[in-house]
């Protein structure tokens, strides 16, 4: 039987990447079950190469998980139980309301420190705001408009979209495969380390270049429609949007350096939500409950 060249050349690079270190019984552990492995890796490598929207739900997760992994090396999360359940609640409520309620694993929502204003998603679900972000919010609204922002990257898979641009086939055909169940936490980090390069170019791609404008206005459009269902008022991200272009002078990075400007966006935003004839309630009592949980 014939196999993909692939599995081949994914355990030389473990080899090579083992070549300086003592020899670890682990690594070559994770070598031998690559090569029991060989055939679901020769298929899952063919479906990558096909397109990263055949990647399965699970498949999906595990390349989320190694990004997310090195999103938080980089940035510290922030340690506040009711300010992240508060978060995560929302959050939670938003996704149900998605056209993809559900992901392998569930949506994971975070806050982690940073003064740059910015929110990211990651595939599969994780998604990250910034402090610099959060406290620009004013209204529950507002966050429920970023929170739909971010899971609607996910549920139209424009992570995946950005990964494949990246050249990951080799990585991913080890991350994205069933073998990786039989992984403990320590092989897990070793293979991660052995495609932290490739790691590498997702989270740059996702939080440094970020995606395309056009994805940029689904991803706003789609928000509002999540926003709409879940009982919010959808103009939540055109008042967003109007702090973000009066203050888009005045800092350079997050938001402004990944997103389209928020003028353009406030436009395009603004004449959807009319044409789909969306609009919501602004109740009291959920901005009396953000305000207990707003970034002083």
């Amino acid at each position: 039987m014939k196999y993909s060249i692939l599995p081949a050349v994914l355990i030389a690079a473990l080899a090579t990447g083992c070549a300086s270190l003592p020899i670890d019984q682990n690594a070559l552990n994770i070598a031998s079950k690559v090569w029991e492995k060989r055939d679901a890796i020769a298929k899952t490598g063919s479906a990558l190469r096909k397109g990263f929207s055949d990647l399965s739900d699970e498949e999906e997760y595990y390349i989320g998980r190694a990004v997310a992994a090195k999103i938080l090396s980089q940035y510290r999360p922030v340690k506040d139980k009711a300010r992240t359940s508060y978060i995560n609640t929302l959050g939670q409520t938003l996704s149900r309301h998605s056209s993809r309620p559900q992901t392998f694993a569930g949506y994971h929502f975070l806050l982690i420190s940073s003064p740059e204003i910015n929110a990211f998603a990651a595939p599969g679900g994780f998604v990250f705001i910034t402090t610099g972000l959060y406290s620009k919010l004013k209204t529950e609204e507002q966050l429920a408009a970023v929170l739909a922002h971010e899971i609607s990257h996910v549920t139209l898979r424009h992570g995946l979209s950005a990964i494949k641009t990246a050249n990951l086939t080799q990585a991913f055909s080890i991350i994205g495969t069933e073998a990786m169940m039989e992984y403990g936490a320590k092989e897990l980090a070793q293979l991660t380390a052995a495609f932290e390069d490739s790691i590498n170019d997702i989270v740059n791609q996702l939080v440094v270049n970020g995606y395309s404008r056009s994805q940029e206005y689904d991803a706003d459009s789609e928000a509002m429609r999540v926003a709409w269902k879940a009982g919010y008022d959808p103009a939540g991200l055109t008042r967003f949007l109007s702090t973000l272009n009066s203050i888009s002078g005045k800092n350079g990075a997050g938001f402004f350096k990944t997103h389209p400007p928020a003028a353009d966006r406030l436009k395009k935003a603004s004449k959807a939500m009319k044409k789909e004839k969306l609009s919501g309630p602004t109740l009291k009592t959920r901005t009396a409950r953000f305000q207990r949980y707003a970034m002083k």
